[in-house]
């Protein structure tokens, strides 16, 4: 098996602070020209999913309710993948490029999650103007602005 080496260069941090990455100091210098971005992709692992069992899952009951009974990992947003790595979209509030945080509007990440990579989201290579996506989950929001007001509770067969 071909193998990779991925180095963690920061932190997710969410706490009574807010939803933050915090960066280890040999990368502060990475941050340059961030500032003005509104929005950034933000490659982080799924750590408490990462065993061999996890790893090993190709199937799994749909998380979905009104999706296929049984899905295939890759058609669903589980952690449990072969390489649990998450990619989320997120809103920038502030970036502090002397101490390395980048405060966020909100992270999808558990506290401590390690980030892989940081992107600057742009419209010309991020957004698709007209993605289709399966019938059973056509009348969920179609941005991530509408997603914050969404009952996504119905969405989901465990309380999402």
């Amino acid at each position: 098996m071909e193998k990779f080496e991925v180095v963690t260069i920061g932190k997710i941090r969410t706490d009574s602070e807010g939803a933050r990455i915090e960066l280890k100091k040999k990368y502060l210098s990475a941050l340059k020209g961030l500032e003005g971005f509104s929005h950034l992709q933000i490659l982080w692992w799924f750590s408490e999913s990462d065993s061999p069992r996890e790893r090993g899952r190709l199937e799994e009951a749909s998380p979905y309710r009104e999706g296929p009974e049984v899905m295939g990992i890759f058609a669903t947003r589980s952690p449990n993948r072969p390489n649990p790595v998450a990619l989320s979209c997120v809103e920038v509030l502030h970036v502090d490029c002397r101490k390395g945080v980048i405060h966020l509007a909100y992270m999808d990440a558990l506290e401590g999650s390690p980030v892989l990579d940081i992107k600057p989201y742009t419209p010309s290579l991020d957004r698709v103007e007209t993605p289709s996506v399966p019938d059973w989950c056509s009348d969920w929001p179609k941005s991530l602005e509408e997603s914050g007001d969404f009952d996504w509770e119905k969405v989901f067969t465990c309380g999402g």
